[in-house]
């Protein structure tokens, strides 16, 4: 009569056991591996990526799309640094949309946000110092000017 016992692996010929430990070492491989990309997998799902842009605001004027004035540059070098350390501390806890050239009768100039909500156009001269902060988008040319007024529709 036969038994129903399993055989243990000393009883296996060696060349046997050698094939069934090298298919179980490839299958804990692979459990492994398969654990490493799905853990990658779900990391990476829960890291932050960069933010879409920002909406434009319900009266449809999103400062960061206006063009700038004709023969102005943005600024985007060491100057770009000074222009906004400047600008910050002419205007403190504005934000900068925008640095660039000025076409008018400054050299540089900086558009903000300040807290309230309003924009600000600061100029500066060849040395990034501030001649002058004006309301709005600054005067004169394309993507100048103030935001649209809001408009309310009732229904």
């Amino acid at each position: 009569m036969e038994s129903n016992k399993e055989t243990p692996m000393e009883a296996v010929p060696p060349g046997r056991r050698r094939r069934i430990l090298a298919s179980a070492g490839l299958i804990a491989s692979g459990l492994v591996v398969g654990g490493v990309l799905a853990g990658t997998h779900v990391a990476g799902a829960a890291t932050p990526t960069a933010s879409a842009p920002a909406t434009a605001p319900a009266n449809g004027f999103n400062p960061a799309a206006v063009n700038h004035g004709p023969n102005e540059t943005l600024l985007t070098d060491g100057n770009a640094s000074k222009a906004t350390a400047a600008a910050k501390a002419a205007v403190p806890g504005a934000t900068i949309i925008r640095v660039e050239t000025d076409s008018g009768s400054a050299v540089y100039e900086a558009h903000m946000k300040k807290a309230d909500g309003s924009y600000v156009t600061v100029k500066m001269d060849k040395n990034f110092k501030v001649t002058a902060i004006q309301d709005g988008f600054g005067a004169g040319g394309p993507g100048h000017g103030p935001p649209p007024a809001a408009t309310s529709t009732s229904a």
